[in-house]
């Protein structure tokens, strides 16, 4: 899996994950959805974002590592 699909995946799994969390835990939970969309916004906007150092962990490569 590259860098890029693998954000793409934490990012669908954590908002899914926050409304199910949010239905039938708290209300509050909508808030973890709140972070990771700006999450994404300032990660199109400045090119910095924090998942891609746990992905590179992970083993992930950058499309352009192929």
């Amino acid at each position: 899996m590259t860098i890029e699909n693998g954000i793409k995946v934490l990012a669908g799994s954590m908002v899914l994950l926050s409304v199910v969390l949010t239905q039938f835990v708290h209300p509050n939970f909508i808030w973890l959805t709140v972070f990771v969309g700006a999450n994404l916004l300032q990660s199109a906007f400045t090119g910095i974002c924090p998942a891609v150092f746990f992905l590179k962990i992970l083993g992930c490569k950058a499309e352009t590592d192929k």
